[in-house]
């Protein structure tokens, strides 16, 4: 129990950290950002209106309070799930913009981490259980070369040749034009048949850590001496391989899965941004371009937020699977 109480405090002391690092960034900066909104709308060498200044300012939460009440009020804003308005898409909130570019980074970038973990993990165990075999050979050295490989290079390879060559699938979009969006069998088809090559450019590289990690991982665990153990106790091939080899040399694998799950908010900037697909990465991307202040604010609070939940629930599944680490934890 004390173990899952000091992770759960760790947690809470990093999000309060990286809540006040996310109000305090754009107030440290050098410069009046409604100043340089202003000027960027009015073009190099007009006069700037003082009115507007001030109307970007209490658009982007920029009050003329003190630091303390400016604080307070922001973590109020929080609370009630209020980001301001996006400067890029005025008029629609934050918290709109958010909402419609997640669902495609989920499913996208979800669906591609689960498989390439799964993928990975059972290649690797049991290229780890058949080492030095040729099918270990085959597996270690092509997932070191393909992991090698930039998937945003790999994305271009699929756009010219499958997309533009071909013509097999969209160059473009999250879905065509003549679609309603919506949840029918029509748009969830046309969505899945443009997700297909974003979702392959990130999938052929996807497992190759994982294969590397749990190869690894098992090979050491088969050489301890519990499995020595277990294998002059007679104890079934299959048993051996999965509850005394797999079993532990999953476990920094779960971590690593926990992570890129809870990097998922953050996208896939450099895909999503060669195939237009409109997740939270091109999202990032215009917000940055466009000096969208508090579309940045509030997507730089959602992948800190949504790492740091995956963390915790890391650290609580592998203090539920190994009980070392609780043991560990009770001692100190």
């Amino acid at each position: 129990m004390r173990y899952f109480l000091r992770r759960t405090a760790f947690f809470v002391v990093t999000l309060w950290g990286a809540v006040t690092l996310n109000f305090l960034i754009p107030r440290l900066q050098p410069g009046d950002p409604a100043e340089s909104i202003v000027s960027q709308l009015s073009g190099q060498g007009a006069a700037v209106d003082p009115d507007q200044i001030r109307a970007v300012r209490l658009m982007l939460g920029l009050k003329d309070e003190s630091v303390l009440q400016q604080y307070w009020d922001y973590l109020g804003q929080l609370v009630r799930g209020d980001f301001g308005v996006s400067y890029t898409y005025f008029p629609y909130s934050v918290t709109h913009m958010i909402g419609e570019a997640l669902p495609w980074t989920l499913v996208l970038v979800g669906v591609t981490q689960i498989l390439g973990f799964l993928i990975g993990t059972v290649l690797g165990a049991f290229a780890a259980w058949r080492r030095n075999s040729r099918f270990d050979s085959v597996v270690t050295l092509g997932s070191q070369f393909i992991g090698s490989l930039p998937f945003f290079w790999i994305a271009l390879l699929l756009l010219y040749f499958l997309a533009f060559v071909a013509n097999w699938f969209p160059n473009a979009g999250g879905f065509s034009t003549g679609v309603e969006p919506g949840w029918s069998w029509e748009f969830v088809g046309d969505a899945a048949y443009h997700g297909i090559l974003p979702a392959l450019s990130i999938l052929i590289t996807a497992p190759a850590g994982w294969i590397i990690g749990m190869r690894n991982n098992m090979v050491q665990s088969l050489g301890e001496d519990y499995t020595r153990l277990a294998r002059a106790k007679g104890l079934r091939v299959r048993r051996i391989a999965l509850m005394y080899g797999a079993r532990v040399a999953i476990l920094p694998n779960i971590t690593g899965l926990a992570l890129a799950l809870g990097a998922i908010l953050g996208g896939t900037v450099l895909v999503e941004t060669i195939f237009d697909y409109p997740g939270l990465g091109r999202l990032m991307i215009e917000a940055v371009t466009s000096r969208d202040y508090p579309l940045m604010q509030a997507l730089f609070l959602f992948i800190t937020t949504g790492v740091l939940i995956a963390n915790l629930l890391a650290d609580f599944l592998l203090g539920v699977l190994d009980p070392r680490v609780r043991k560990e934890a009770s001692v100190r």
